[in-house]
């Protein structure tokens, strides 16, 4: 498999793995339908793309050396995170039908959870000295819009299978307890931000 490929496989995987974009749109499919899903993919992805240009320019090396910087991102992802838990709570305990995806769908809430994420730096990082190695500096350039075009092709095919009706019906009868546990998942990943020790290489 050649580093571009390779390089490629890492950040799929890495896009399509559990976490709180993944959750916003499973949550956003079932509560709102596909077409809001799309929207909150957007979002995400052109997020990431900022962050992807910004790796490749090597911005990760400015974060390692300025860890003010990284704490003060920390915490403001973190804390959005916790806001998002306690919006899903709040529903969560509401008879209404209110969605949990409320307060994290759209273009606008997909590009602030991604862009509050500093985690998303590593990814790139990872992703760059796996697929763009110092003998080829054009592979950075190519592996960037790979990358968003997996990360389009990731979200959507969550928002596909969780909005279909079965899905849906399946989120309006068990409302509330899929929105507890989002809130849940929710807080946890905010904490698990705020206590982040990592480094940005």
């Amino acid at each position: 498999m050649s580093a571009l490929l390779l390089g490629l496989a890492t950040f799929a995987v890495v896009c399509a793995s559990p976490g709180p974009a993944v959750l916003a749109v499973i949550s956003t499919a079932m509560a709102r339908g596909l077409a809001a899903a799309m929207a909150l993919t957007l979002g995400l992805t052109v997020a990431l793309g900022l962050w992807g240009v910004l790796a490749a320019l090597g911005f990760g090396a400015v974060l390692a050396a300025a860890p003010m910087a990284l704490t003060a991102m920390k915490v403001l992802g973190g804390a959005y995170l916790l806001w998002l838990a306690w919006c899903a709570g709040r529903a969560a305990l509401s008879r209404e039908a209110e969605a949990v995806s409320a307060p994290a769908s759209g273009f606008r809430a997909g590009l602030l959870l991604n862009l509050s994420n500093p985690k998303a730096v590593l990814a790139w990082s990872a992703t760059m000295a796996v697929g763009a190695p110092p003998d080829a500096p054009m592979a950075a350039v190519a592996l960037v819009p790979l990358c968003l075009a997996a990360t389009v092709a990731v979200y959507a095919a969550y928002a596909a299978v969780f909005s279909l009706p079965a899905m849906r019906r399946g989120y309006r009868a068990a409302r509330r307890w899929i929105e507890g546990a989002t809130a849940a998942l929710l807080g946890a990943a905010g904490v698990s931000l705020m206590a982040w020790r990592g480094r940005v290489e």
